[in-house]
């Protein structure tokens, strides 16, 4: 490679909600980013961002090997942020969260790329009753044992114009005259801005990784009944609050799993995403996060009412009921 060129950052999972905006934040500081990504016929936006050039998206999957050497030639840094919350044919927590991303680390080590961040979850435990978080945990693990200098964010539920949560929440007000409460919404949560961990990611990699595992989360942790309640406040809507005890939970995420398994239709909850809303999401006391990046991250209020202006009944419209 010319030492004229900027360095060259693979990002595998570029394509995804948080991958395009890590692709974003890198390109703004000079970066060439290498998208792997499973279909690139279906990602022409990403060719846009930047200059020409400065983006370039080929085929890989986590579960061949050959592809992710591919991916990984000439690059200097590499980003993983592959990850699914439910499993669905062929892409199951097994070969992604661990395989995949054990995968990934080997093909770096071997390729002399020790500038390594793995977008992995708070709740990450090999202890856990979660799938998801027990293989985020062997994850974690398979990459540490391979590149001991990589860096691993884990950040709460996350933020954004294109999230799932805020988004299906604010969708379901539209037609459902009430909102499910998980085991009554007593579970702590500290959303966190996609652009703030974004912005952590490309800190991280211009410093150079160090083997240092951060907590993202926002400004203040919220139970999830007041984050559905925002969600109303924010869209303008009165919806009946309904605790779900979690015994009835775990039926609704088999029922959830079971529409999944339809062409085409991804389940609304599964039983291993229950298992998850039973335990805190909040970053741990002592450890390490924005403030050690020197980075302030944004609250939901400041961001989340804006993208959820669709949802109101006349949109960019509608007026705000006023209280009596």
């Amino acid at each position: 490679m010319s030492a004229n060129l900027p360095k060259l950052c693979t990002i595998f999972g570029g394509s995804g909600f948080v991958g395009k905006h890590i692709v974003r934040a890198l390109v703004k500081e000079g970066w060439r980013v290498r998208v792997a990504t499973r279909s690139p016929h279906t990602e022409g936006d990403l060719r846009v961002i930047g200059r020409v050039g400065q983006v370039q998206i080929v085929q890989a999957n986590l579960r061949f090997p050959d592809s992710v050497d591919a991916a990984l030639k000439g690059a200097d840094a590499v980003v993983n942020c592959v990850g699914i919350l439910f499993e669905q044919g062929h892409q199951n927590f097994d070969d992604l969260h661990e395989h995949g991303a054990g995968n990934v680390a080997k093909a770096a080590a071997q390729a002399g790329i020790s500038n390594f961040v793995q977008i992995s979850a708070i709740g990450a435990d090999s202890e856990s009753e979660s799938e998801y978080a027990r293989t985020k945990a062997a994850g974690e693990a398979a990459i540490m044992a391979a590149l001991p200098h990589a860096d691993i964010m884990r950040p709460s539920i996350i933020f954004g114009p294109e999230d799932k949560f805020f988004n299906k929440f604010a969708a379901m007000s539209q037609y459902s005259p009430a909102l499910p409460l998980l085991g009554g919404g007593e579970t702590k949560f500290q959303p966190v801005y996609v652009v703030d961990v974004a912005k952590a990611v490309t800190k991280v990699l211009n410093a150079g990784t160090n083997g240092t595992i951060y907590e993202l989360g926002g400004p203040r942790d919220y139970s999830f009944k007041e984050l559905i309640q925002f969600t109303l406040d924010s869209v303008d809507r009165k919806r009946f609050l309904a605790p779900i005890p979690w015994f009835a939970a775990n039926i609704l995420g088999l029922k959830g799993e079971l529409s999944g398994k339809l062409p085409f239709i991804a389940p609304f909850l599964t039983r291993d995403q229950v298992s998850l809303l039973r335990v805190d999401n909040v970053v741990a006391d002592g450890a390490k996060g924005f403030a050690d990046l020197k980075i302030t991250p944004d609250a939901i209020e400041a961001i989340v009412p804006a993208y959820l202006t669709r949802f109101k009944k006349y949109g960019q419209f509608h007026q705000e009921t006023i209280a009596e």
